[in-house]
Formats: C-alpha cells, sequence, structure tokens
C-alpha cells in the first residue's frame, strides 16, 4: 500500500511539473508583452507631442520682422491722422464751393480709385471719369527755349511736381434722340487746362461710356478719329470752346487733380490701417 501510494504521488507530481510549463510559458509570454507593450505606446505617443508643438507655433508663429514692420506701420498712420485733423474734419472748402455751385455732381466710392464728375447740359449728358491712381506718376514740366534747348529748372519747380490725370469725357443725347451715338473725348487735366488727346465717335452710345470687356473688344475695331493737334487749327479752338461751354475748362481741371490728391489721402490712411490689422493679426 506504501508503495501504490508513493507511485501515485510520483504521477501527481509529474502531473504538476507539466501543468506548470506551459502556464509559466504563457505567463512568461504575456508578460513580455505587457513589457512591450509600453514602448508601443511610446511610439504612438511621437505624433500627440508633434501635434502639441504645432498647436504652440501657430500660437506665436509671427516673424521676426512683424513686429517691427506693425509698429512702422501705426507710426505713419498716427502721422496720417494728425496731418487730417490740422487739415479740418470733413470736406475741404475746396470741394464744399465746388459741390454748392450745383453744376457737378461727386459720385466715388471709399475704397475705389475710380472718380466720375456728372452733369445735364440741355439735353446731353455729360460724365468725367478719372482715377487717383495717376497720383503715382508725377509728370515732369520741361520747358524748352526758342532753339529747342531744355530750360534748367529752378528747386521749387522740380520739388513741386505737377500731377497730370487723365479723363475720359462722355457725351450723350438724352433719350429723345437715342440714335445720336456719343462722343468719347481722352483729354489729361494738367496746370488748369485741359488738353485733348483724342475725340472719338461712337454710333452705340453704350461703347462710349461701357467698361467691360465685350465692349472693350468692340471698340478696338473701330475708327477712333485722328489725333486732335493733328485737327485744322480752327476746329481746335472750335472744340476747346464746345468743352468750356460745359464747363470743361480750366476750372474743373484745377478741381480735378486737387481732388484726387486728397482723396487719394483718405484712401492711402484706410489702406494703412487695413494692412496693420493684416500684419498685427
Amino acid at each position: 500500500m506504501s508503495s501504490l501510494r508513493a507511485l501515485r504521488t510520483a504521477a501527481s507530481a509529474l502531473k504538476a511539473c507539466r501543468t506548470v510549463a506551459p502556464t509559466s510559458a504563457r505567463t512568461f509570454a504575456q508578460r513580455s508583452a505587457i513589457t512591450a507593450g509600453p514602448s508601443v505606446s511610446r511610439t504612438w505617443a511621437a505624433p500627440v507631442a508633434a501635434r502639441c508643438f504645432s498647436l504652440s507655433a501657430r500660437a506665436f508663429g509671427q516673424g521676426e520682422s512683424d513686429v517691427e514692420l506693425a509698429a512702422k506701420l501705426k507710426e505713419e498712420i498716427q502721422y496720417e491722422k494728425e496731418a487730417a485733423e490740422q487739415a479740418g474734419s470733413g470736406a475741404p472748402e475746396f470741394v464744399k464751393e465746388f459741390t454748392a455751385d450745383g453744376v457737378w455732381k461727386i459720385e466715388h466710392q471709399d475704397g475705389h480709385d475710380e472718380v466720375a464728375l456728372v452733369r445735364q447740359f440741355g439735353n446731353e449728358n455729360i460724365r468725367v471719369v478719372f482715377s487717383i491712381g495717376d497720383l503715382d506718376t508725377p509728370q515732369e514740366v520741361n520747358e524748352y527755349d526758342e532753339e529747342g534747348n531744355p530750360i534748367a529748372q529752378d528747386e521749387d519747380a522740380t520739388s513741386n511736381p505737377v500731377f497730370a490725370i487723365r479723363c475720359s469725357i462722355t457725351i450723350t443725347k438724352a433719350c429723345q434722340a437715342p440714335d445720336t451715338g456719343a462722343l468719347s473725348i481722352d483729354a489729361v487735366a494738367e496746370d488748369g487746362n485741359f488738353a485733348v488727346d483724342n475725340v472719338s465717335y461712337y454710333a452705340d452710345a453704350k461703347l462710349a461710356g461701357e467698361l467691360s470687356a465685350e465692349a472693350d473688344w468692340k471698340r478696338r475695331g473701330l475708327y477712333i478719329g485722328p489725333q486732335f493737334d493733328h485737327l485744322d487749327v480752327g476746329v481746335q479752338e472750335s472744340f476747346e470752346k464746345y468743352l468750356d461751354e460745359r464747363d470743361i475748362g480750366p476750372a474743373l481741371a484745377s478741381f480735378i487733380p486737387e481732388f484726387a490728391e486728397w482723396k487719394e489721402q483718405k484712401e492711402y490712411t484706410k489702406w494703412l490701417e487695413h494692412v496693420h490689422k493684416f500684419v498685427s493679426a
């Protein structure tokens, strides 16, 4: 009996060893997997750190020159506003006097560089359009002696450039005469006078003032007439009287550059403010 009991005990011990071995292997594998787990987690943790870095970069991502540029823009804005305060608020006196005459109506929008002066004369509708962008290209005024040699200018003349503003003058008839077409006159307002470049006639009145690409294409193939200075002197003088009678003369030629300069100053200040706001954002 003791021998049988000893054999059973030995068999039980052998079975226990067989059972423990696989369990230990599985346990080791599981522990190995668990031990390896954090390294996998650390591998995927890197993108999280990258996302945090990118968010920080966006929050503090201004370039090194941004602060300096914003400061310079602010200085310029302050300077322009102080100059405007000295000039007085509202429309300047020359604009008030011009509109008080009741001859011309001024049409312009904030943020746009085009200005239109419109009026009626009898059965005619007259429109004078110009751009304040012409102020960026001041004209040099050269005077010549009898032999054609340029006359030297003094410092005052060279320090005060003359601005030549190109104008498009359109004259159409009222609705009771729809088939009369339109005149389109290209001229330059400079030094208190209009220098006419060309006088064109359009059978279709819409082509005279329409700014669409289709209208521009249609105008390209049309005869627009000779250069104004190629016309007979008598015809030129009659045209000048024709325009002057419609208040397209020295007074208007003096007003246009002055108004363009005033409006350009206002638009420049607004431009500074918009750019400063963008750079500082």
